[in-house]
């Protein structure tokens, strides 16, 4: 199993990986990081004494566990292979063969079963363990994290991973964390702009849009975005979540995508996918997914 022992290099101190690497810290984890921007980890560094690497390719010497927190699978992969594929400027560059990669990005589930098969014939094993519920779980290491991996490998590391989140599942071998997760944020994604079209249509028929939330919180139709996005980020005009539109319209697509090359429907995705990518065209990548709630508005015609 993972232990305080381990040295884990963490690559990618952004939004979410700040508070994650906190976390791993805090629990007396020995930890080595790296990001693009220095100034997170100098950060990080001050607050929690890790240690700094100045590339990828000292991180992966000092480590014998890895793990990636990046925007997405094309990301994970230059930054453990190099570009190309060429092992040269990266991570893995330096590592030592049986080094464990944990991507814990919001992947590709099919680019993460080519990624395993290049990583197993370099002597590291890789498992993907995506995570969810946001910031907040983040910060509160209440994270949702979703494994794919062999059981025995995830036995090695849920105690590490139980310093991150409160809710660990092994969803399957690899690639089925990455798998599920997306599934889970397309149906987050199609839960969201169904309450944003309820609220509009409620609000022009002249019902409080208060009362529209409570009602439905009352009733089947609540979700995610009703129970905690509807008041505190569209109702008040926070639109602060902290998810972006970019990142939301690639995990529908990537869901889509999957469930494409899985052969079944995409009947519902399909135009989910197109909303979303509308919104991100509009919005921009950076936009808040919460201010879906705003761009419905401008789209009627």
């Amino acid at each position: 199993m993972a232990t305080s022992n381990d040295i884990i290099g963490f690559a990618g101190i952004g939004t979410m990986g700040t508070p994650m690497a906190a976390n791993l810290a805090r629990a007396g984890y020995k930890l080595v990081v790296f990001d693009l921007n220095a100034a997170r980890t100098t950060a990080l560094a001050g607050e929690h004494g890790v240690t700094v690497a100045k590339n990828p390719g000292e991180l992966g010497a000092a480590a014998n566990i890895i793990i990636t927190m990046l925007p997405d699978g094309k990301a994970v992969r230059t930054a453990l292979c190099g570009n190309n594929d060429s092992f040269r400027d990266c991570l893995l560059e330096r590592a030592q063969k049986n080094t464990l990669v944990i991507d814990m990005s919001s992947s590709s589930p099919l680019g993460t079963r080519e990624l395993g098969e290049l990583l197993e014939k370099r002597g590291h094993p890789l498992i993907d363990a995506p995570v969810s519920n946001g910031l907040k779980g983040a910060i509160a290491a209440t994270l949702s994290i979703m494994v794919g991996s062999d059981k025995a490998i995830f036995e090695r590391v849920k105690p590490l991973l139980e310093t991150m989140g409160n809710q660990i599942y092994h969803a399957g071998p690899l690639g089925a964390g990455h798998a599920i997760k997306a599934l889970n944020n397309y149906v987050s994604a199609a839960g969201l702009i169904a309450a944003c079209e309820a609220l509009h249509a409620g609000e022009a028929f002249g019902i409080e849009p208060d009362v529209i939330v409570d009602i439905i919180n009352a009733s089947s139709g609540m979700n995610n975005t009703t129970k905690n996005k509807c008041k505190q980020q569209m109702i008040s005009g926070a639109y602060n979540a902290g998810f972006s539109t970019g990142l939301m319209a690639k995990d529908v697509r990537t869901a889509m995508e999957f469930a494409q090359a899985m052969h079944t429907s995409t009947i519902f995705a399909k135009p989910t996918a197109e909303i979303w990518n509308a919104m991100e065209q509009q919005m921009g990548f950076t936009s808040d997914h919460t201010e879906m709630h705003k761009f419905l508005l401008k789209s009627i015609t």
